[in-house]
């Protein structure tokens, strides 16, 4: 370990009892380090994110660096980051300003461990065009006929940008694969932040998985800003969620993370999206 990398605290977001969970590596200093430097200590640590905070008044400067470059908004490290400033700060709700966006994330005790919640930033979605999606569906393998129709291919936004392509089979959701430097291209040409690939179980329970070529790893186990993402294009199609749905991540992977999401009502607004967290 660097000297860089020893004050970094390594959580896992939206763990599924005392498993899986997406690694995050969390730094709360005095101030923060140059791009620079937290780039470096991003690509040492060598989680998906690595979260930077450092207190401004009573609210939290933070900014998200994936092992390859900076990321606008990363969920999962949030949710890290709640549980973080709650075992140094007690329970409560701390406010973030992001890069392009002010949210809140509220951190709490629950039995041995923490969890959080965080309210996204406002969520949006619109149509992919043709050639993009004709070109992602190619890079996974897939034919128009793989897709579920109640939930049409989609770029969504809840701070950061994903393409969406819900798949009618779970089993073709087992197979994902891809051509990461073909996928990396891709995604980096069109700003997706991650392809995300789903099945919907039923109205409320959903599974997913997240390739992140983008930010330089194959697959994400839990994503908490696609999931806020996903939650309102549900939202936006009029979706029969009643409120929240429960999104699986990682089984795929032998990660198991367990996601879950609360829509309100009124178009565009914030989501809420609440998770475990583990100490590594």
């Amino acid at each position: 370990m660097s000297d860089a990398t020893r004050g970094v605290q390594r959580l896992a977001a939206f763990a599924h009892g005392e498993v899986g969970g997406n690694p995050a590596g969390i730094v709360i200093a005095d101030e923060l380090p140059d791009a620079s430097t937290m780039q470096r200590v991003a690509a040492e640590v060598g989680f998906s994110e690595t979260a930077f905070a450092m207190p401004h008044g009573d609210r939290w400067r933070v900014r998200y660096w994936s092992p390859e470059a900076e990321v606008p908004f990363c969920g999962h490290a949030t949710i890290a980051l709640g549980a973080a400033l709650a075992m140094r700060h007690g329970d409560g709700v701390f406010a973030l300003d992001l890069r392009d966006a002010a949210i809140t994330v509220e951190g709490r005790r629950e039995g041995s461990g923490h969890a959080a919640a965080l309210q996204s930033p406002p969520t949006r979605s619109d149509p992919v065009d043709t050639g993009s999606l004709d070109e992602a569906l190619v890079l996974f393998g897939l034919a128009r006929s793989d897709l579920d129709d109640r939930i049409p291919p989609a770029v969504v936004d809840a701070g950061a940008r994903h393409l969406a392509l819900m798949l009618k089979e779970r089993a073709t959701l087992a197979a994902m694969s891809y051509d990461f430097a073909r996928g990396r291209a891709l995604m980096r040409r069109e700003d997706w932040g991650t392809v995300l690939l789903g099945h919907a179980h039923g109205p409320r329970r959903f599974s997913t998985r997240n390739a992140f070529a983008w930010g330089g790893v194959y697959e994400d186990p839990a994503t908490g800003a696609a999931s806020a993402a996903l939650a309102g294009y549900l939202r936006d199609l009029g979706w029969p969620h009643d409120g929240s749905v429960a999104i699986d991540q990682g089984d795929d992977m032998g990660v198991p993370s367990r996601i879950r999401v609360d829509i309100p009502i009124e178009r565009g607004s914030s989501v809420r999206v609440a998770g475990t967290v583990r100490t590594l």
